[in-house]
C-alpha cells in the first residue's frame, strides 16, 4: 500500500467538497492509515525471525515424534559430608521435614556443576532427614542428584534432548528464564500490533474490501470453533 493509495483511500466524495469537518475527518484518517502502514511494514520487519521461529516450532512442537532424540547418562560420585552436615540453628516453626539448614546448598550444587559441567539452572534442591535431591533444568536438558547425606555419595542423572527438543521448550518458555520470558512477551505484542494494523489498512482499500473484511471475519470464526472443540474434547477427556 503506497502513500497514494493510503491519500486516495482516505477521500470520500464529501471530503472533496471541503469544509472545516471534512477536513478534519480526511487528515485523521490519513493518520491512521500512515501509522497503520508503516507499524505494520517496520514491526513486521523487525518481528520476522521471531514470528518465522515460532511459527516453525510450533508445528516441530505440535509432532514431537518427527524429531525428538534423548539422551541418558549416570554418572557416580561423591561430595564432602562436612556440606551435608553444616551446625545451624532450625528456622523458626521448623516443620522437622526440610533439613536444608544443615546443608551447604552453595558448595554441592558448585561442585557438581564444576564436576560434571551442568548446564541450565538450579530449580529444585530438596533436604530431608538421609539424602537430598538437587535438579537443574534448562530447554531440552534436566539433570538429577541424589546424595546420600551419610556418605555424602550420589547418583546424578542426566537426560539431554536433540536440538529440535530444546527450540521446543524455547518455543513454550520452558526452564528458559525472565530474558527468553521477556522475548516471547515483546514477540506476542508485536505480532498482535502487525495483525491490527493489517486488519486496519483493509479498511483503506476499496478495491475487494468485502471480500477481505470476509476473510478475517471467517478465519476468526474458524478459530474460535476450532478451539471450542479442543476444549470440549479436553473436558470430555478424548
Amino acid at each position: 500500500m503506497s502513500r497514494n493509495e493510503v491519500a486516495s483511500a482516505t477521500e470520500t466524495p464529501a471530503s472533496r467538497s471541503g469544509g472545516s469537518g471534512s477536513t478534519g475527518k480526511r487528515w485523521l484518517q490519513r493518520q491512521i492509515a500512515i501509522w497503520s502502514r508503516w507499524l505494520h511494514i517496520y514491526l513486521s520487519l523487525i518481528s520476522f525471525g521471531a514470528i518465522l521461529f515460532f511459527s516453525i516450532t510450533g508445528l516441530t512442537l505440535n509432532h514431537p515424534d518427527w524429531f525428538f532424540s534423548e539422551s541418558t547418562r549416570t554418572l557416580e560420585g561423591s561430595v564432602r559430608r562436612e556440606w551435608l552436615h553444616v551446625s545451624q540453628a532450625p528456622p523458626e516453626n521448623w516443620d522437622e521435614t526440610d533439613y536444608g539448614h544443615q546443608v551447604d546448598r552453595l558448595a554441592v550444587v558448585e561442585y557438581l556443576r564444576t564436576e560434571h559441567g551442568l548446564s541450565g539452572r538450579m530449580s529444585e534442591f530438596l533436604s530431608f532427614q538421609d539424602e537430598c535431591e538437587v535438579t537443574f533444568q534448562g530447554p531440552g536438558y534436566a539433570a538429577t542428584a541424589r546424595i546420600r547425606r551419610d556418605n555424602g555419595s550420589y547418583s546424578l542423572n542426566v537426560v539431554s534432548n536433540d536440538l529440535i527438543s530444546i527450540l521446543n521448550d524455547l518455543h513454550k518458555g520452558r526452564h528458559t528464564g525472565a530474558e527468553w520470558s521477556l522475548v516471547i512477551d515483546i514477540s506476542a505484542v508485536i505480532s498482535s500490533i502487525v495483525a491490527i494494523t493489517g486488519l486496519i489498512l483493509v479498511f483503506f482499500l476499496k478495491l475487494h474490501r468485502k471480500l477481505r473484511l470476509s476473510l478475517a471475519v471467517v478465519g476468526t470464526l474458524l478459530i474460535l470453533w476450532m478451539i471450542r472443540i479442543a476444549i470440549n474434547q479436553a473436558s470430555a477427556g478424548l
